[in-house]
């Protein structure tokens, strides 16, 4: 059931950001007494589900399941209606409102999708607050991926900055790393003296990659007691930690479990801590190399940043702001042909796999959010065919006093398209390389 739960997610999501994107488009063509020809949920391609006029538009359900569109009498679109500017200009098109009108037309659908970022950051925000892992929580520090290891990262760093700013929060360790335009330095605790780590971009861009970033830093667990099973256990309570055994200290729970399970059929002396005090305790080892013990199954402490109402809209403008700045770092990256970044482009199966396989809300709503911001950033780019193209050409008339002929429009929409389109096909190319063929 993973793949059809995460089609739907797919569909259904894309038809709230596209479809809210068209409803901006129409809702400030109708402010400004624009004629609006059709406004679609779904695409329409020969025929429609059904559909119904009301005044001079025509509404409707298409039957292809990617989002929407809106068509507005006297706009140069991805239609090329070129029949409709061949004749007189009417009171009601878009070519006859003045430059301030149509800009703010064509930037509608970005501002209305991160104006739905914003409102699903904020919700989510008053409804389930922030959860997230402290970085100062990890006292154990971090075991590392090979990929660590070769920037200079040893098992058990506990990680202080990145770039110069302070890690707070565990999740933003591979984004502080990954969204870089230079050099990096992190500083990190080892042996309770702080290092500085050196990384060059180039090595930076390779880990990237070649996907290093997966389980880049994994919080080392501690060994935390939940419960005694045993009666030779018996002198340990719920909340012991024990820390190492023998002269070894600073041991993790994996490191604590492999070595319990070496010493099977004899005994190990442990370094216990209780409350303020640490002591040894020498306990016997079953065949099976258990010592008679229930883990903490949460032995890391999950925070959760609250929210009122009134605090959950800046907070909602604040993760919308981080989101849209982070995107377009990435952007910045994959513009950068010496990175090779563009080789991460994905298409609908890439997009579809960032969805859970298992139904979630919370994961749905953020994932929308996400992908609603990366629709507006990707439509406010000065690209012809997309809003800020269409956007470009209005702001060069507001200032210049001069408007671009339909002709250049026109021409301008074909090229456009002729770029989307290699677009879409070299993203949904990579996607079948890397999901089928390679």
């Amino acid at each position: 059931m993973e793949i059809p739960i995460k089609i739907l997610q797919f569909f259904l999501c894309f038809t709230l950001i596209v479809g809210l994107h068209e409803l901006g488009h129409f809702l400030t063509a109708r402010l400004f007494r624009i004629r609006v020809e059709k406004f679609y949920i779904f695409f329409d391609p020969w025929f429609s589900l059904f559909k119904f006029r009301r005044g001079e538009t025509e509404y409707g359900l298409g039957w292809l399941p990617l989002g929407g569109y809106v068509k507005i009498a006297g706009m140069v679109d991805e239609s090329m209606d070129k029949e409709q500017l061949a004749g007189p200009v009417r009171r009601d098109e878009f070519r006859a409102k003045p430059a301030w009108q149509r800009f703010i037309v064509m930037i509608a659908g970005v501002v209305m999708n991160l104006a739905t970022a914003v409102a699903i950051y904020a919700a989510v925000s008053y409804r389930a607050g922030e959860s997230y892992l402290a970085n100062d929580d990890v006292e154990l520090g971090y075991a590392f991926n090979e990929s660590a290891r070769t920037l200079g990262f040893r098992d058990g760093d506990r990680i202080r900055s990145i770039g110069g700013e302070r890690i707070d929060d565990y999740a933003s360790i591979t984004t502080a790393l990954l969204l870089v335009d230079g050099d990096r330095e992190a500083v990190v605790e080892r042996d309770d003296t702080l290092h500085t780590l050196r990384i060059p971009f180039e090595r930076l861009i390779e880990m990237r990659r070649a996907k290093g970033y997966e389980h880049f830093a994994t919080p080392r667990l501690p060994f935390r007691i939940d419960s005694v099973v045993a009666p030779a256990a018996a002198q340990l309570r719920r909340g012991d930690r024990i820390t190492g055994i023998g002269d070894r200290a600073g041991m993790d729970q994996q490191q604590l479990r492999e070595a319990i399970r070496a010493a099977a059929g004899g005994t190990v002396t442990l370094r216990v801590e209780r409350a303020d005090s640490t002591f040894a305790l020498t306990l016997p080892v079953s065949d099976e190399g258990t010592i008679g013990v229930l883990l903490d199954p949460a032995p890391l402490r999950i925070r959760t940043r609250r929210y009122t109402f009134a605090e959950a809209i800046p907070a909602g403008f604040r993760r919308a702001g981080e989101t849209v700045a982070n995107y377009w770092e990435q952007l910045k990256l994959i513009a950068k042909p010496e990175t090779k970044m563009y080789e991460e482009l994905g298409g609908f199966i890439a997009i579809g796999n960032l969805f859970a396989p298992e139904w979630n809300w919370l994961d749905f709503w953020l994932k929308t959010a996400f992908l609603s911001i990366i629709l507006a950033v990707m439509n406010i780019l000065p690209i012809p065919g997309l809003d800020g193209g269409h956007a470009l050409f209005t702001f060069w008339e507001m200032v210049t006093g001069r408007k671009v002929s339909e002709r250049v429009l026109v021409a301008a929409q074909y090229i456009g398209l002729a770029l989307l389109l290699a677009l879409v096909l070299y993203v949904n190319g990579n996607d079948i390389y890397r999901f089928f063929l390679k």
